[in-house]
């Protein structure tokens, strides 16, 4: 049996990530009126059912909250790249009792889309999003679109914090063995994880004592090396920017984009942690590759973007998207554990 649709009208507006999903109900005026966290919501890493679990156990918060059902529900979440993972996350949602009648008030995209348009309203714009992984999107306003498999190695990506992690790890590990070069990673990396050596760390992954995920805890460790001035660790983020730049120049090249005066809106948890040596690199690499983009990086949630979209669905007005955002600003868009 579905849920009771009564007045006031909302939407119900979703960011999920490897780490949390954040989740909002807006409506027209640009109000927010009930919010929610828990925790990462990716298809790829907790698989279709328990992502979805997530994701309805937000929805049910939102909608004990406020005594009625949302008329659209906007879903943006990471690990939702490729189509057949769209198609299934969608059918999944539509069956759920909270779902709208209108099929196309259920709205399911790549979280990249919530960070683009928590970056610019622009119609001509790329993001690139380097938190737990690293992907990229760019956008015309003649609707064309450029998506990137995401899928880590295999679909040729680099970068992110859990690869951070695990080529400081590699670096650290060959160091010790005498494969490599000295680096203040030996010592950094199992400090960073709690443990004593390099080789506990190797035997925690190996038997499993220790997640694979847990080396983005890692990113940290490796940005302050660098800044100390070991040389492992800084030609790591050096090449962190150069796969940003790589990401946003093909993007933009594929919309035959590249030379115009554009948005490349930055935004995840590596860029948020405003390392500067990352920081500089990507801005020298940008305005040599694309010299007229202007990088904007993110300092909102990616939840705003959700958020901004839901509302316009909504037919929310210019000014009521400029309160929504005001009142979504860092400062107090903090949302509920559920």
């Amino acid at each position: 049996m579905g849920v009771t649709r009564a007045h006031p009208q909302y939407a119900i507006a979703i960011d999920g990530g490897g780490g949390k999903t954040d989740a909002l109900a807006v409506d027209a005026s640009g109000a927010v009126l009930a919010r929610a966290r828990a925790g990462g919501s990716s298809p790829q890493i907790l698989g279709l059912d328990r992502a979805l679990g997530v994701v309805d156990g937000l929805v049910g918060a939102l909608i004990a909250q406020l005594g009625a059902a949302p008329v659209r529900v906007h879903c943006y979440l990471s690990g939702v790249d490729l189509p057949e993972e769209y198609a299934a996350f969608r059918a999944a949602a539509a069956a759920a009792s909270w779902a709208p009648a209108d099929a196309e008030a259920l709205v399911i995209e790549n979280d990249l889309f919530a960070l683009l348009r928590a970056g610019t309203d622009e119609p001509d714009a790329a993001a690139v999003v380097c938190g737990t992984g690293i992907n990229a999107i760019g956008v015309r306003r003649d609707g064309r679109v450029v998506r990137f498999p995401a899928l880590g190695a295999i679909s040729g990506d680099w970068g992110g914090g859990w690869q951070l992690g695990e080529q400081a790890l590699w670096h650290a590990a060959r160091a010790v063995d005498g494969r490599g070069p000295e680096t203040a990673l030996t010592g950094a990396v199992p400090v960073a994880l709690g443990l004593g050596s390099v080789d506990d760390v190797i035997r925690a992954l190996h038997f499993g004592r220790l997640p694979m995920a847990a080396l983005s805890a890692v990113a940290p460790a490796v940005f302050a090396a660098a800044s100390d001035g070991d040389a492992v660790a800084a030609g790591l983020v050096d090449r962190q920017a150069e796969e940003i730049v790589a990401l946003a120049a093909a993007a933009l090249r594929r919309l035959d984009l590249l030379g115009a005066g554009i948005p490349v809106v930055l935004g995840g948890g590596v860029v948020a942690g405003g390392d500067e040596r990352l920081m500089r690199g990507v801005r020298q690499r940008l305005a040599e590759h694309a010299p007229h983009a202007r990088p904007v990086v993110v300092d909102a949630p990616p939840v705003v973007g959700a958020a901004l979209l839901a509302a316009a669905a909504l037919g929310a007005a210019p000014d009521a998207l400029g309160r929504l955002a005001s009142a979504l600003s860092p400062a107090s868009a903090a949302a509920a554990p559920v």
